[in-house]
């Protein structure tokens, strides 16, 4: 005979499955919510959100006793504190408790028993009547808010946590490893101290990046290109580490690609807008948060690339440089690594990801030989013929090998020095035919 607890379970999960519309639409209605309550503070990075699992609920009927102590599913269902929970994502951990007041700003009314809301949305109710951060049974301290959504016949619990970068990846290790780990015993006290050793680095971490960010963030006008160069070096490090250690773990040996995640952080600002220097840090915190989920999932690195849709390009230059790369794509292993990492850290499309750097390549070349040919004593007709002559020119360099050393911006800095040198001699179109034969020949005897 079935024990009446596991009915009780299975009611329970029935009831849930059974609000699952409703739970979703809930959820997306928060989320939108805060998002847009807190995308204009520079502190904020994003909101996450999760539904209660079947298998967490069940965890956690059992481990708490719900079945004796509500009685019926309903009233445990009704009851729930963390059916939705919802967690904002800050930089530092000295964000959180920013983040903490803007919210107790936000929703200044009170309602009853210690609930608030605010006159944006009063369907979203917050429980602020309590100490803040609150202290956990691992006795590391949390900001977490209970909270609940009630509108017309519709009430849903949720719970609101505030965490910064390494307190999210903190929860994580404390959850995964311990929480659902029964193999540990927490009353051990070399367990609790190996874990507030880890605590204790991570706080370190934070600190030093907060100093960091402050210190470049700092910087005047005057230092923008030490600043630019702080971060592209600093990201493309962390960059090849972390795909340096999954390559290793993965395929099993170590691939040199240090110059290619140099240009990977070019092309990522360069798309962001990286010569507005305000938006330097801004978008090195993106990244950054990026590469940190990057760095807990796996990567599969065996299987092809492939596109959602077909490629379209908007001239013969990118067209024929897209093509010859995609013949190379799912056979030179750095050129697939190189659009994986792409792929990962942009995060959308593919296939609009793969066309926006061919562009990004075209700019390179195209927007240094439009400025050297500004002055000159040439008509626009005669500027769009040398353009093409050359471009064509480093085509025809790029496609004797395809090789992925031909994009590393050394190689094409030089490149496009050497071009420019000529083109820096002439000054009308007689000039350009008698110096267009050096020009080509410089190109095709490029080495990268």
């Amino acid at each position: 005979m079935k024990l009446e607890l596991f009915d009780f379970i299975d009611e329970t999960l029935q009831i849930i499955e059974d609000q699952d519309d409703v739970l979703h639409k809930v959820a997306g209605e928060l989320e939108k919510f805060f998002n847009d309550s807190f995308f204009i503070k520079d502190h904020f990075l994003n909101v996450n959100y999760r539904i209660k699992s079947q298998e967490s609920l069940t965890e956690k009927i059992l481990r708490h006793n719900f079945y004796i102590k509500y009685k019926t599913p309903e009233n445990l269902v009704k009851s729930l504190s963390d059916l939705i929970g919802f967690r904002i994502e800050c930089r530092f951990v000295e964000d959180e408790e920013r983040i903490y007041k803007e919210i107790v700003e936000l929703f200044k009314y009170e309602q009853e028993d210690g609930y608030f809301y605010s006159p944006i949305n009063s369907n979203i109710l917050l429980k602020l009547d309590e100490k803040q951060p609150q202290m956990q049974k691992n006795g590391f301290e949390i900001y977490k808010i209970d909270g609940k959504y009630s509108r017309d016949d519709i009430t849903v619990n949720f719970e609101l946590q505030i965490k910064s970068l390494v307190n999210v990846f903190w929860g994580d290790i404390d959850h995964k490893i311990l929480y659902k780990n029964y193999n540990y015993m927490l009353r051990e006290n070399f367990l609790r101290d190996i874990m507030s050793s880890i605590k204790d680095h991570l706080t370190m971490i934070d600190r030093q990046l907060m100093l960091l960010y402050k210190h470049i963030n700092g910087m005047d006008a005057s230092n923008a290109v030490a600043k630019k160069t702080q971060f592209y070096g600093l990201l493309s490090k962390i960059i090849n580490d972390i795909y340096t250690i999954k390559v290793k773990e993965e395929i099993g040996f170590v691939v040199d690609f240090k110059k290619s995640t140099d240009v990977i952080v070019d092309y990522i600002f360069t798309k962001a807008g990286e010569e507005d220097s305000e938006n330097y840090s801004q978008n090195f915190l993106k990244v950054l948060n990026k590469l940190n989920q990057i760095s807990q999932d796996s990567t599969i690195f065996d299987n092809y690339i492939d596109f959602e849709r077909k490629l379209f390009f908007n001239d013969d230059f990118t067209r024929k440089l897209g093509r010859n790369i995609l013949g190379v794509l799912n056979k030179d292993f750095r050129w697939n690594l190189f659009f994986r990492i792409i792929f990962e850290i942009e995060g959308g499309e593919r296939a609009e990801l793969f066309e926006d750097f061919i562009h990004y390549l075209r700019y390179k070349f195209y927007d240094s030989i439009q400025i050297t040919l500004e002055d000159k004593n040439l008509s626009q007709q005669e500027k769009d013929a040398i353009l093409i002559f050359i471009l064509d020119k480093v085509y025809e360099c790029f496609s004797i090998e395809t090789s992925i050393d031909f994009v590393n911006e050394c190689s094409i800095t030089k490149l496009k020095e050497n071009i420019q040198q000529k083109l820096n001699k002439i000054e009308d179109y007689n000039d350009w035919k008698e110096m267009a034969e050096d020009i080509s020949r410089i190109i095709l005897d490029h080495t990268f």
